[in-house]
């Protein structure tokens, strides 16, 4: 009995992989990801890799007060709970050869190290005196000069870029054009590589896209067979570098999250938003 009934399946599952065209061990990730990309030669929507790029905070933002009381309570306890340093068990040492000179009890020997904790303190102090913090606010800030990365040193900052559709300027995303053969990784990261004057280094968050947008074109450019763009988007964080297109002031822009609403369109915000994190 057990016999026809596995004949009878394994008949089941040949006709279903013969009626796919495959036969079963052909078929994996790498050939479907190929055949969509065939698919996609033929549409009239074109395939676009974009990034996006942030630039993390540099400084920690200032406390609230609920925090102030909270780092206050937690010094207060560490400072209870706490053993003496290296450097406060030296100074009941000078104290008590202090006592014992005071009293003619000590070794004339002891003298040379009498004085070497007061003698660092006061070096120590002179040194915090010489010491001043960075400014919180910059020229930047000051001027409002968003093209700058010397600005919100406590906030994230997102690389927007002016580009030309149809007749009109825009605000996007760095992004290009797919192309046969890449990932759309590797296409965001093209998108990184074309940016003018940049010597940027960024590290890429993953593989797959982190958010995803549909436009069409304006009446302009827009045909049958291309009708608009499928966007993806990627992002990476900023390492190291900056960049400044030669005689292209206005170009580029470097923004918080708050601020992308003066520069994006409301469709194409949303969606960015919807993948931005300000902690």
């Amino acid at each position: 009995m057990a016999a026809p009934i596995v004949r009878t399946l394994l008949g089941v599952s040949r006709s279903w992989w013969l009626l796919e065209g495959r036969p079963a061990g052909t078929l994996s990730v790498r050939s479907l990801a190929l055949e969509a990309a065939a698919s996609s030669r033929g549409s009239s929507w074109r395939l676009l890799g974009a990034l996006c790029l942030q630039r993390p905070p540099i400084v920690s933002k200032p406390l609230t007060p609920l925090q102030e009381d909270m780092e206050a309570l937690l010094k207060q306890i560490e400072t209870e709970r706490s053993l003496y340093s290296d450097h406060e068990l030296r100074a009941l040492e000078e104290t008590r050869r202090l006592e014992k000179k005071k009293a003619d009890l000590y070794d004339e020997d002891d003298d040379r190290e009498i004085l070497l904790v007061q003698d660092l303190e006061d070096m120590w102090e002179q040194a915090f005196l010489q010491f001043k913090p960075g400014a919180r606010i910059t020229e930047a800030d000051k001027k409002n000069d968003r093209t700058s990365l010397q600005r919100m040193l406590d906030r994230n900052l997102v690389l927007l870029v002016r580009e030309k559709l149809g007749d009109e300027d825009v605000w996007l995303l760095p992004q290009t054009e797919w192309q046969p053969g890449e990932t759309l990784r590797g296409t965001a990261e093209r998108a990184l590589a074309a940016l003018p004057e940049n010597n940027i280094e960024a590290k890429f968050l993953g593989n797959a896209p982190c958010g995803h947008y549909k436009f069409k074109f304006p009446q302009a450019m827009r045909t049958e067979s291309n009708l608009g763009a499928k966007v993806f988007f990627f992002k990476a964080l900023l390492q190291t570098g900056d960049f400044s297109p030669p005689g292209k002031k206005g170009q580029h822009v470097w923004v918080s999250k708050e601020e992308l609403s003066d520069y994006l369109k409301p469709k194409y915000l949303a969606q960015v938003r919807k993948f931005l994190l300000d902690l």
